[in-house]
């Protein structure tokens, strides 16, 4: 699925449409107004759906066991994997 932009004629409202990627460049209708939009040419977006996407950009992972555990002392790795040395 693509996200295309439209502008409408009209009221010049631009709003974004989920298409499939080799959907025909057609007329829509405005939701403002209801007057005729069209699609415009604009940067590129996609979506990302599915397992193994992450909005982030990485997999979020399991926190590994601190090799302190049974010690009351902390060690770097473990302040670098929560973000207490910051």
């Amino acid at each position: 699925m693509a996200i295309h932009e439209y502008r409408c004629s009209k009221c010049r409202h631009t709003f974004e449409q989920i298409e499939s990627i080799t959907a025909e460049a057609h007329t829509v209708a405005c939701p403002k107004c209801n007057g005729e939009a069209e699609r415009i040419i604009s940067h590129s977006a996609f979506q990302l759906k599915g397992s193994g996407w992450y909005s982030s950009g990485y997999e979020s992972k399991p926190a590994a066991s601190c090799p302190n555990a049974d010690t009351s002392s902390s060690c770097s790795a473990c302040a670098a994997a929560t973000g207490a040395d910051k």
